[in-house]
């Protein structure tokens, strides 16, 4: 096949720097930040620059790539993008990094939880203010830690807390039996509520899922409960948690939340028993090497005609296959 013959490829990185990549496409460089590379017309895959705020650049792009065959997104949500995809090419598909922030997000998820149980929120308040006092806290050991989302973030978190000697329950859309136990579906959480001591959400946003963690349901959860969230802000209802906090119920830890970003004055930043990180869970070092793994894979794959991994929407008839989490 002739250069020019070749399909084009919007990549988010220098192809220079990107070794091993597959013969036979032609490879652009676009991470979003600069003027458009040629034309739009051009591309048959495009790889969304992985940078807060990609919505934006991609709202003016994606209109004018009539021959596009392949939106692949380098994150694990993509309901950002739906608003984006009414006027995109027929027959488009959407695929998402679902598996690439998977050891990243999983060791914040830990990290939040552990950080409520040794209250090392707390601690770094009295280092600000010079004060040494020792005090009982709680360990993960022995903890029934509930895991909500059985894909790829979820079944990290539950391998790692299962390392801490912690009672894992997992949730997911729909119950199953999978090599790391059974799958309990979403219609059993009343019940399994009340039986555990910390959450931790790592399940996708869908119309399924969004305002799961509402009024009732956190009312559900014992008292001194932790809730850690590092899925999607708008799993939660943040009022119904302000008030479970504010009463000595809960303890929350968030690296997402309802809004986002998180206003200056909103109470969350200033409670006691909340921790929150600014949705920072996939913003490590590992994240370009991890990604450059994956599209390698995944640029094999659409190079010899074979099924794309992740592909979670196609425009031909709007359907859209909600992974379960």
């Amino acid at each position: 096949m002739k250069d020019g013959d070749a399909r084009t490829v919007w990549i988010p990185y220098p192809p220079h720097r990107f070794p091993d990549l597959t013969a036979g496409l032609r490879y652009v460089f676009w991470d979003g930040s600069t003027a458009l590379p040629g034309h739009p017309d051009d591309v048959r895959f495009l790889v969304a620059p992985p940078s807060p705020g990609a919505e934006h650049v991609l709202r003016e792009v994606l209109p004018r790539m009539h021959n596009l065959e392949v939106l692949q997104l380098l994150s694990s949500g993509y309901e950002y993008v739906m608003p984006l995809l009414d006027g995109a090419s027929s027959g488009m598909r959407l695929a998402t990094g679902r598996g690439v922030h998977r050891e990243a997000t999983a060791e914040l998820g830990v990290t939040l939880l552990l950080s409520l149980c040794r209250g090392l929120d707390d601690f770094r308040t009295r280092q600000a203010e010079g004060r040494w006092r020792p005090e009982f806290r709680t360990t993960l050991v022995g903890k029934r830690v509930l895991v909500v989302g059985h894909g790829a973030v979820g079944a990290a978190v539950a391998a790692r807390l299962s390392t801490f000697r912690c009672e894992v329950v997992l949730v997911a859309r729909t119950a199953r039996t999978t090599r790391a136990g059974h799958v309990h579906g979403a219609a059993e959480l009343p019940a399994l509520l009340p039986t555990v001591e910390a959450v931790v959400l790592c399940a996708p946003l869908t119309e399924r899922t969004r305002g799961m963690f509402g009024a009732d349901a956190l009312a559900l959860l014992p008292d001194n409960a932790m809730l850690v969230n590092i899925a999607r802000g708008e799993l939660v209802d943040t009022d119904a948690l302000v008030r479970g906090v504010r009463a000595g119920r809960l303890r929350a830890a968030l690296d997402v939340t309802d809004p986002e970003p998180l206003p200056a004055d909103h109470p969350l930043w200033h409670l006691p028993g909340v921790l929150i990180t600014p949705h920072v869970a996939a913003f490590t070092d590992a994240f370009e090497a991890m990604s450059k793994d994956f599209l390698r894979r995944q640029l094999g794959r659409y190079q010899r005609g074979q099924a794309l991994h992740n592909i979670v929407l196609t425009t031909t008839g709007a359907q859209v296959d909600e992974q379960a989490a």
